[in-house]
């Protein structure tokens, strides 16, 4: 299954090449296009390379005020390759309130294409502030505006889109004790996915045009916040959606089928962790289901469709009946983690999704990634995290609710193996 989450193609590159690979290529409108430039003229000292990065990236977030649409646009793209790429802790919790109005800005007035980018952007910011009370404080400033853009059908597909992935990824990573957020988040999130829900004589509505992306964004961003939720009211949750997600397993768009065959095993997964008795109800159905769409061999479907959808439908299948997770191994520097349930591999996927080819490198640095994936503290330290940052960005996790939270929540998970090669 590697190639289907895109781990081989990980493995490629080293981080610095694509870092600066990935940094050098911005456009021409911005100064700070290639935030990190590396290996590129003459050697130069750390201080001074440490001194050139803060000053691109102060420029970028000088460039998101500019009454220029192009301009603002470049500032927001250079700083979504430079979070995704590397750890900003420091240089961030001085900025991040500067940061937050400016994206507040644009969510609100800016062009489609920026409000999408915007929303990434944010969800960076939150992953980089590691959770805790600065990301909590972050995401109560702009969850009303990205609810707001979420619920507007008036809004750009794409906008809308990026703002169901930001809700999702943010209130996982800052949701408090209460769990109010939580519960609004994922009510919000529902309420944009379930129009795609069977109606009252279970015939499946017709999809408006780009609707299935939406309703998938929704619907893997409400997965991930379900693995935040609480035991005891797991039961309801699935009476209410499991029989309809199987509808929905008929949908005419593979990539929002594969999400709901994924959501699926992960809702089945949760519940069998509370009760090992549990059965899906009528399971005869879903199985056939399962098996005619890891078989599909439809001439109408694209070569690759059809294989991604055989690929994660023979894993949903197999669990379902076996209750057995085909395990993967995940590699970064000396490390690597298992992706060894279905819980695991929403979360993984999901910060893989908006880190892109960083997410090793956030493996490997970020406290945050290092914690909810069972890892410890980070085992080298990468230039831009000196040792005593680390350990500030450290006690600052340790003292907040958020990760008391999850780390209660995710002390139920089967198995938390992290080897080092």
């Amino acid at each position: 299954t590697g190639a289907r989450n895109g781990v081989k193609g990980e493995s490629g590159a080293s981080d610095e090449e694509l870092t600066s690979d990935i940094l050098s290529h911005g456009s021409s409108a911005s100064e700070c296009t290639s935030v990190l430039e590396e290996g590129v003229g003459e050697p130069v000292d750390e201080q001074t390379a440490q001194e050139e990065t803060v000053d691109k990236l102060k420029q970028c977030i000088d460039n998101l005020m500019d009454k220029s649409t192009k301009t603002r646009l470049a500032g927001l793209e250079s700083l979504r390759l430079a979070f995704s790429s590397r750890v900003l802790y420091d240089f961030l919790t001085e900025r991040r309130l500067t940061i937050s109005d400016c994206l507040e800005r644009s969510l609100k007035k800016g062009s489609a294409e920026e409000q999408a980018v915007a929303a990434t952007v944010f969800a960076l910011l939150c992953i980089q502030l590691g959770g805790g009370d600065e990301a909590e404080e972050g995401f109560k400033m702009l969850r009303p505006i990205l609810t707001a853009i979420l619920i507007d059908n008036a809004a750009s597909l794409a906008a809308r889109q990026s703002c169901a992935r930001a809700l999702g990824m943010c209130c996982y990573v800052s949701t408090s004790e209460e769990g109010e957020d939580l519960i609004k988040s994922l009510a919000l999130l529902e309420s944009v996915f379930m129009s795609s829900y069977p109606n009252r004589e279970g015939t499946l509505p017709t999809p408006k045009p780009g609707s299935p992306a939406l309703h998938n964004a929704a619907l893997q961003a409400w997965s991930l916040l379900v693995t935040l939720y609480p035991a005891s009211r797991l039961a309801v949750l699935l009476d209410l959606h499991l029989p309809k997600l199987q509808v929905c397993l008929q949908s005419s768009d593979v990539n929002y089928r594969i999400a709901v065959g994924e959501t699926i095993a992960l809702l089945v997964e949760l519940r069998r962790d509370i009760d090992e008795e549990f059965a899906v109800e009528d399971s005869e159905s879903m199985c056939e289901c399962l098996k005619s769409l890891a078989t599909d061999s439809n001439k109408h479907r694209a070569k690759n469709d059809r294989r991604k959808q055989r690929s994660v439908f023979r894993d949903v299948l197999h669990y379902i009946e076996n209750d057995d997770f085909s395990e993967e191994k995940i590699q970064f520097g000396v490390e690597s983690i298992y992706i060894d349930s279905w819980m695991r591999r929403r979360i993984y996927d999901a910060f893989k999704e908006i880190l892109e080819s960083g997410v090793r490198h956030h493996l490997q640095f970020n406290p945050l990634l290092r914690d909810i994936f069972g890892l410890g503290s980070p085992l080298i330290l990468d230039a831009t995290t000196k040792g005593n940052k680390i350990s500030r960005f450290e006690k600052h996790l340790f003292n907040s609710a958020a990760f008391k939270a999850r780390t209660k929540q995710r002390s139920k998970v089967r198995d938390k193996r992290a080897d080092v090669m």
